[in-house]
């Protein structure tokens, strides 16, 4: 693609990377058949081809966007399916990223955009203010499902907060048996409301395992909830937090250092995998190297089930920021092989289920729509349980399917000695034969996976 930037505009650092990843699409268009908005609509704006010629406009003219720009580039979910399927290789994450921060900077919205947006960003990323906000939108939830709109999606986040359970306090907690490796466990924003038993059951898992676990009160949000709403610099302050805070996790291990920062929900996986590229500098580059996603550091290590739990029929959803964002696709498939379920593939496992962070917040139709298509996917398969390595896609995919859901960690954590999950208990789960799975028997020292996943093909 050629682009008409002016020397004065390149100077610019976000132009002159903007200029660069547009420059590489060569509009082959391979990309239209994994973006679930151009799927739902064939509307080739809400492609992105399409966006990336509005956005080429949009930065070119300068000054504020034009509203219709601004209504379709909205409605890009994040999901990065398009430049895994991507023959040029265009870093379209990146130029979405600058397309946003361009927007929030020049474009003036609606009132009820602003106050809602507003709401998100001063909320979300502040696991107090986010409680607050829970336990007020408790009020709202019998009603959840006749309010309109994102008033309705909103009543929604209200009600997930039923299976809310406290998290693992701050503090180090020893392995159970010889100490493997040392990790640290974030815990983040809105996972560290939500998703507290979640974080229990790594917890628990990695301690099984041999791992002695370091649950740190002091960092917080990742950044990725104001990064994908344009709001760049608050985005780079809550990085630059995280970043002193894990400071001396990230050094020598006689020194508090650890093997691995280890994440439970793989949106935040993304995000703080690429610190070295976003907020930049050399901590940041070395803290974002120790990044993997849970199921990363299980299957380096080696699952040991206990044979007590029965061959479960398991459908497993590829969450986008897992598969797309960190190319991770094959660790959590043989960590639950490994912990003896019978795995099952979801039709179009590509496509996203319209979480996407904050979207179905802010685009709850197309939320829904993309919800009901991904929760008639895992049905169809037939399965017992589905499992997911996101919190936001085991929030989105239990409200649209009938088969239950759990994070893959809980059902490590179940096939290894654990609790029933929580989400599982009092269902009669049926089972494609009864009798248990013998111990695996893998002693296999830790062979940490390379910096940025294994990188499967779907």
């Amino acid at each position: 693609m050629q682009t008409s930037f002016s020397a004065d505009q390149l100077r610019d650092p976000a132009i002159a990377d903007a200029d660069r990843v547009l420059r590489t699409c060569v509009h082959y268009g391979f990309c239209t058949a994994t973006c679930p908005t151009y799927v739902l609509t064939r509307d080739e704006n809400d492609s992105p081809r399409g966006r990336i010629d509005l956005i080429r406009a949009m930065l070119e003219r300068g000054g504020a966007p034009e509203p219709p720009t601004v209504h379709h580039l909205d409605r890009c979910l994040s999901c990065l399916g398009c430049q895994t399927t991507c023959a040029a290789k265009v870093d379209y994450a990146r130029l979405i990223d600058v397309a946003r921060a361009h927007i929030e900077s020049n474009f003036r919205r609606p009132l009820g955009d602003r106050l809602l947006r507003g709401f998100i960003a001063r909320t979300l990323p502040h696991p107090t203010r986010l409680r607050v906000a829970l336990r007020l939108g408790g009020f709202a939830r019998p009603f959840a499902r006749w309010l309109p709109g994102r008033l309705g999606a909103m009543a929604e986040l209200a009600s997930d907060r039923a299976r809310a359970a406290p998290g693992p306090a701050a503090g180090v907690y020893a392995a159970a048996g010889e100490r493997r490796s040392r990790v640290l466990l974030a815990t983040g924003c809105v996972p560290s409301v939500l998703g507290g038993h979640v974080h229990a059951a790594a917890l628990r898992v990695l301690r099984r395992h041999g791992c002695e676990v370091v649950v740190d009160a002091d960092a917080g949000c990742c950044g990725a909830l104001s990064l994908h709403l344009g709001r760049e610099r608050e985005a780079r302050e809550l990085a630059r937090a995280n970043i002193a805070a894990w400071a001396a996790h990230a050094g020598d291990r006689d020194a508090g250092g650890v093997d691995a920062i280890v994440v439970v929900t793989s949106g935040c996986g993304t995000t703080l995998k690429d610190y070295g590229r976003w907020p930049g500098g050399e901590a940041a580059a070395r803290q974002g190297a120790l990044v993997r996603d849970v199921t990363e550091w299980l299957d380096a290590l080696g699952v040991r089930p206990d044979g007590s739990v029965p061959r479960y029929r398991v459908a497993y959803h590829d969450a986008c920021s897992l598969q797309h964002g960190q190319r991770v696709t094959e660790a959590p498939r043989r960590v639950l092989s490994a912990a003896g379920f019978d795995l099952h593939e979801v039709p179009e496992r590509h496509f996203c289920c319209g979480s996407a962070g904050t979207f179905h917040l802010l685009q709850p139709e197309l939320s829904r729509t993309l919800g009901k298509r991904k929760g008639g996917h895992v049905d169809a398969v037939g399965a017992d349980i589905a499992a997911a390595g996101n919190l936001g896609c085991i929030v989105q995919i239990n409200r649209h399917a009938a088969t239950p859901i759990v994070h893959t960690v809980e059902l490590v954590d179940w096939a290894t000695g654990g609790p029933r999950p929580e989400a599982l208990a009092g269902m009669a789960l049926r089972a494609p034969r009864t009798e248990a799975v013998p111990p695996a028997h893998t002693d296999h020292p830790i062979s940490p996976p390379a910096a940025g996943g294994d990188v499967g093909v779907w």
